[in-house]
């Protein structure tokens, strides 16, 4: 299979690549530095260098094209009220023109809990970021492609642990960044899985497992 990730050098993104590497899958991607072809080219990636921002769909879908699966988990990190907008706003609905342009229906969009962090009564940056992401969340919903959506809670870097817990509802807590990945790359290969938006935490339960109950409800 052949995986296109917008965001392939982020903290999901090279996650996920790596795991579809091992597993033979042909990956590519978007990355914005030329500073990151090492760490790419170290597992063995070679993707497209281009700015999310400034690059054109029809561009994008030039990168994108004989992809089977396109992955969004480009992310502004919380840099700027338009920044967030550029990337996780409009990066989103830029992507998915490029994917219809390119004639790629499989889409997953890695997101985030519309209640996340809400006892924290975090700041209007913050706001502005969940409500961006929302209107992402709908964009895709909307459209005709074959999508998923996956909100993960609160990012660890710890390493994995293999299991979790996933369901359409669950309690934001925390998940581990390897584990959304692993997630990920297993949701990629359920093509039953569709359609779905995914609430994605720490838990007990092992990810094929996981989602092999997803993928059969």
């Amino acid at each position: 299979m052949k995986i296109f990730i917008v965001g392939i050098t982020g903290g999901i993104g090279f996650r996920l690549a790596r795991i579809l590497k091992l597993g033979g899958d042909e990956v590519n991607g978007l990355y914005r530095s030329p500073n990151q072809t090492k760490a790419l080219n170290s597992i063995g990636v070679t993707a497209t260098l281009g700015d999310l921002v400034s690059i054109e769909p029809r561009q994008l879908a030039d990168a994108m094209r004989g992809s089977d699966t396109i992955v969004f988990s480009a992310g502004a990190g919380g840099d700027s009220h338009a920044m967030t907008k550029a990337i996780d706003g409009e990066g989103v609905t830029k992507s998915i023109a490029a994917a219809k342009l390119a004639g790629i229906k499989r889409f997953f969009l890695v997101s985030v809990f519309p209640e996340a962090w809400r006892e924290r009564h975090m700041d209007e940056g913050f706001e502005h970021y969940i409500m961006v992401k929302k209107q992402a969340d709908i964009a895709l919903s909307k459209s005709d492609l074959d999508w998923v959506i996956l909100r993960p809670s609160a990012l660890k870097n710890d390493p994995g642990t293999g299991t979790i817990s996933l369901g359409v509802a669950q309690i934001h807590t925390e998940v581990r960044r390897d584990d959304v990945a692993a997630t990920l790359a297993e949701l990629i290969h359920t093509p039953a899985v569709s359609r779905k938006i995914l609430e994605l935490t720490e838990g007990s339960t092992p990810i094929p497992k996981a989602v092999g109950t997803i993928s059969s409800n």
